[in-house]
């Protein structure tokens, strides 16, 4: 498979753009080699600059979850943008929207659209701290909430991939206020509560981990979290940006029964687009203007294109909707492990709803050190082995995989076809 198309644009691409790309995973440091560049999807598939079909598990990191190119998507974008692309006020849709999730997400009282992911975890951290009058913050090592300074610290994603735990750029000052604990280890939170607890505004955590592969919790973590947050007055926000409407259709926090006090959202509410968001009880968003003092807003949040996108993209997804993509999910994961086991290589995987992860050299995956010291190397052969053969996988041991719905049974076989003759090669 010959990719010249891409790599000519990637070496036109880094005379204006930093390292050619606008978000550093996408520079392939993490896997080698160059990125590629994609014109099309359709479906389970995209296309590159050069005419090469893959098989896509990235789906723009999650938001794809009915497939790429869906004609309700598509025409609910083109109607809103005959209309106008925006306005910088008050449309029916954000009110559509902001029903639509109040009414999926059990949390959730109020909630306030914004442009990103890191946005809408920015925003959660500013209100916890206004709420709460605290300023520390816990985080988990290997959870990413998006580069904002108080958050940039032993993150996931990216980070990791390029081996920046911490950036510079990130005052230490700033970096102090940030706390960061194992994730699924509730004693190591139980300790920091004891030492800090009156100080400590808020626990942020993905409640299943997308950035160090995927990692769902330990049974009894998330209740842990909910409990321990409850007595000590602070604030319990998850970040559901990767997870919400991913995993179920209530997110992480229906399937696992735990009611965060803040959630944050993003990914598959856009529909591919632009979006963020944040929301949760009256109480704690009543703090946020022009309700209370905590100042937060946004030229183009609730921008009518990405609301439509969205509200068509939520619409089919109902419980039997996920039943069958984490079916078709855990079939995928199962498959790999299994022909990883018969080609003489340890792993281990988890899959949750849409999600997936595979790590290659370790026998368990319950934080972030057992992906560190995994066979990363031996990953990215796979990977280019995969990529070379049709598959994309993200480019990053440190990466969830994603499922859509387009992925049915004929797709997830010839991926592990095609993963059994890659992996006969390693």
């Amino acid at each position: 498979m010959t990719r010249q198309a891409s790599d000519s644009l990637f070496e036109r691409a880094q005379k204006t753009i930093p390292g050619g790309v606008n978000s550093p995973v996408r520079a392939f440091k993490g896997v080698g080699g160059n990125p590629v560049f994609f014109v099309r999807g359709d479906g389970p598939y995209v296309y590159d600059a050069d005419g090469n079909r893959y098989i896509d598990y990235v789906g723009s990191w999650g938001p794809m979850i009915l497939g790429h190119n869906h004609p309700a998507v598509v025409e609910a974008v083109q109607q809103q943008a005959s209309s106008a692309l925006g306005f910088g006020a008050p449309t029916e849709l954000e009110i559509q929207m902001a029903e639509d999730l109040v009414e999926r997400i059990p949390s959730l009282d109020l909630v306030r659209m914004v442009n990103s992911g890191t946005e809408a975890t920015m925003s959660a951290i500013r209100l916890a701290r206004g709420a709460t009058g605290r300023d520390l913050i816990v985080k988990f090592q290997g959870c990413y909430h998006g580069h904002s300074d108080s958050l940039l610290v032993k993150a996931g994603s990216g980070v990791l991939t390029l081996g920046i735990p911490n950036s510079p750029g990130v005052p230490a000052a700033i970096a102090e206020m940030t706390l960061n604990l194992t994730f699924n280890d509730s004693n190591g939170v139980r300790q920091a509560f004891s030492e800090y607890g009156d100080k400590i505004a808020a626990v942020i955590v993905e409640p299943v981990a997308g950035n160090m592969g995927c990692i769902a919790p330990l049974p009894g973590f998330l209740a842990d979290l909910r409990s321990i947050t409850s007595a000590h007055g602070a604030l319990l926000i998850f970040d559901e940006v990767m997870t919400g409407c991913r995993v179920a259709r209530g997110g992480a926090q229906e399937l696992y029964n735990v009611a965060p006090d803040l959630t944050t959202l993003g990914k598959v509410i856009g529909g591919g687009l632009p979006v963020g968001a944040f929301g949760g009880s009256r109480e704690v968003m009543e703090h946020i203007a022009p309700l209370g003092g905590v100042y937060q807003a946004g030229t183009l949040s609730g921008n009518p294109l990405a609301m439509a996108a969205g509200l068509a993209t939520l619409a089919p997804l109902n419980t039997d909707f996920y039943a069958t993509l984490s079916a078709r999910t855990h079939r995928l994961k199962d498959g790999l492990l299994e022909l990883l086991a018969k080609h003489g290589m340890a792993s281990s995987g988890h899959a949750v709803g849409g999600m997936f992860g595979v790590v290659i050299g370790a026998s368990e995956v319950s934080h972030f050190e057992h992906v560190a010291n995994s066979a990363i190397s031996a990953y990215n052969r796979f990977f280019h082995g995969l990529l070379d053969n049709g598959v994309y996988l993200a480019p990053s041991a440190f990466e969830a995989g994603f499922v859509s719905i387009a992925h049915d049974d004929g797709v997830i076989d010839e991926t592990l076809q095609v993963a059994d003759q890659v992996l006969a090669t390693l």
